[in-house]
């Protein structure tokens, strides 16, 4: 693909494990792609499982200039124009599901996030080190004090042998009204059914009206599966799961060394 061809392309990349370094920073060289891609034509954005306020410190940094995919699919937000396009909440019925859960595994913390909201309604190191991400001022409180309405997702963090136990429980449970992922060794997510990043990467193109472009994604975990399966070109980064590997058509380096920078180069010849 000549240089030029950039412009048929529309990149949608994970954020953490991917577009992010483990210290989560954006190496200078992923940004001077991005910057490239763009200033010949192409597309660039961001799908992620982060929710409104833990996905904007990266959409500034980027100066998004396309709507993301966040809420692990549930949301499609314009950062540059700082509104949502669309959403996906939660039955009211989600509400005890998630208590069952509370309940069985009491040190879980567990966050409610509704439209630009978040809500701690318990917390632990994981839940403190998560909330440090969007350097955002959560509301504490319990979870009986969340305004019942509009839930797009509850997020679980904590160990990772805690969370296996979780992802066990639940299960037991059969909630077929709602998804249930892991979106990182220490989360555990709720969702509405039929909601993932690629179902969200689907939406966002129907409703900026992108056409005629190839689409690529990239990721590295469980939750970017719908999303590579909906693009046309597949690529996980070296430190994917094995099951997001055997996906790809294409494998990159790893999140530390510039796998934006690579896939540009790719894109390119």
């Amino acid at each position: 693909m000549l240089k030029g061809r950039l412009s048929e392309v529309f990149l949608a990349a994970d954020v953490d494990g991917t577009l992010l370094t483990d210290d989560k920073r954006i190496l200078d060289k992923d940004k001077a792609a991005i910057r490239e891609l763009r200033e010949n034509g192409g597309l660039f954005t961001i799908a992620t499982g982060r929710g409104f306020a833990y996905a904007r410190p990266v959409a500034e940094e980027l100066e998004l200039d396309i709507p993301a995919v966040i809420f692990n699919g549930a949301a499609v937000f314009d950062y540059n124009r700082d509104g949502f396009l669309w959403q996906c909440t939660l039955p009211e019925t989600a509400c005890e599901t998630i208590m069952l859960i509370m309940e069985r595994f009491p040190t879980l913390g567990v966050e409610i996030l509704r439209g630009r909201e978040v809500y701690t309604v318990r917390t632990n190191a994981r839940e403190e080190e998560h909330i440090a991400l969007g350097k955002t001022n959560p509301i504490r409180c319990s979870i009986e004090e969340v305004p019942p309405d509009s839930w797009i997702k509850a997020l679980f963090a904590d160990e990772p042998e805690v969370i296996d136990e979780v992802i066990v429980f639940a299960d037991s449970l059969r909630a077929s009204n709602l998804h249930l992922v892991r979106s990182g060794p220490v989360y555990y997510e709720v969702l509405p059914s039929g909601v993932n990043k690629g179902s969200g990467l689907k939406k966002l193109i129907e409703l900026a009206g992108i056409s005629g472009r190839t689409i690529a994604a990239v990721g590295d975990f469980m939750n970017d599966l719908e999303m590579l399966q909906a693009a046309d070109i597949k690529i996980a980064v070296a430190n994917a799961e094995g099951i997001v590997k055997a996906e790809a058509e294409l494998i990159v380096c790893d999140n530390n060394s510039g796998a934006i920078h690579e896939i540009v180069e790719w894109l390119k010849k």
